[in-house]
């Protein structure tokens, strides 16, 4: 058999041209241990002669790297997911690894990813960003036999980046209890696809800052909905409805209080003179509505992240969890009560 020509040359034939096996050729040309100096020589220099590429498939033989993360969201169209894989898509991209995203947002795409493993030996780490995991999930991720990591919240014993969410909405219930508010609504948000989404930080602040101050907890002002700013304005218009509103409202997201600000302002009602509102995560939306909000990060948490998959792909993990600090940003939206 002749020479192949640089444009159908194979692993396969660099190998027999090397004369060394498959497994030989694959480790020599990606670098990994095993492979003596003179054997790893002769094989980059058959594999230079003929114009070889190594292709992640193959770099992937006899342990080497794919050169590729994963990262799976459960949405993209929401500003915090796109976000945050922007910032993390950079740094990877920086590092010379490519990004593989996988939407995992309804029941069937969930399904679809979790069961079926499309990942499988196909990269070098999964990057899970915003999603609860079930345990079912959590041991299909096990499979995978690579590291893993979380952006966006703790889902596991694995490494992550998030901010403390329990903190973030105390932050916000101080406001506005020390502004004096005592009759304070809460619209909470759950993912309608994520089967497991528990009553989280969030929600355990309101909860626990009205015990603090000595308020009874109304459930009719606890108000639970679907994300999003559609949801946020019908959720207002509950509220609204009540026999006794609310002069103040938590919203579990600014995402979620941009609609409550859209139904305060179609229904007449002034704020914050009337009705003061306050979100979390300042969107960049936030400071053109004048929302009083709690600031957090999203860009330098998929920083942070990315480069805590850099580092484990590395050998230099050590599981560490980080929290980002939150802040309050005082705006316009929220004020003493007026009654």
């Amino acid at each position: 058999m002749g020479e192949s020509s640089s444009s159908t040359i194979t692993m396969a034939d660099v190998a027999r041209l090397a004369g060394v096996s498959m497994a030989t050729a694959s480790r020599a040309l990606s670098n990994a241990s095993g492979v003596a100096p003179a054997t790893r020589a002769k094989v980059l220099r058959v594999a230079k002669e003929h114009d070889y590429v190594v292709s992640p498939e193959a770099s992937a033989l006899a342990g080497g790297h794919t050169g590729r993360i994963g990262v799976v969201v459960p949405h993209l169209s929401r500003w915090f997911f796109g976000e945050m894989v922007e910032a993390i898509e950079s740094v990877l991209s920086d590092e010379g690894l490519d990004t593989l995203l996988y939407v995992a947002g309804d029941p069937e795409d969930r399904h679809r990813f979790f069961m079926n493993l499309p990942a499988r030996r196909k990269v070098d780490a999964i990057l899970v960003v915003g999603i609860p995991l079930t345990a079912a999930e959590h041991r299909q991720l096990a499979i995978l036999g690579v590291g893993v990591v979380a952006g966006g919240g703790q889902f596991a014993a694995y490494p992550y980046v998030s901010i403390d969410d329990e903190a973030a909405a105390k932050q916000a219930m101080d406001h506005l209890l020390f502004l004096g508010h005592r009759r304070i609504a809460m619209i909470d948000a759950i993912d309608p696809n994520t089967p497991e989404w528990q009553f989280d930080g969030r929600a355990r602040a309101y909860t626990a800052g009205l015990a603090h101050a000595g308020i009874p907890l109304d459930s009719s002002l606890f108000d639970r909905t679907d994300w999003g700013s559609d949801a946020g304005a019908e959720a207002m218009e509950r509220l609204l409805s009540l026999p006794d509103p609310p002069t103040a409202v938590l919203a579990h997201s600014d995402e979620i209080a941009f609609g409550a600000l859209r139904t305060l302002r179609r229904a007449g009602i002034r704020v914050p003179e009337q009705v003061s509102v306050i979100g979390i995560d300042d969107h960049p939306m936030a400071a053109q509505l004048d929302l009083t909000t709690v600031h957090q990060d999203v860009r330098l948490q998929g920083e942070m992240v990315a480069k805590m998959v850099v580092t484990m792909l590395a050998g230099e993990t050590k599981g560490e969890a980080v929290v980002l600090p939150t802040h309050l940003v005082p705006r316009g939206s929220t004020a003493p009560p007026n009654r």
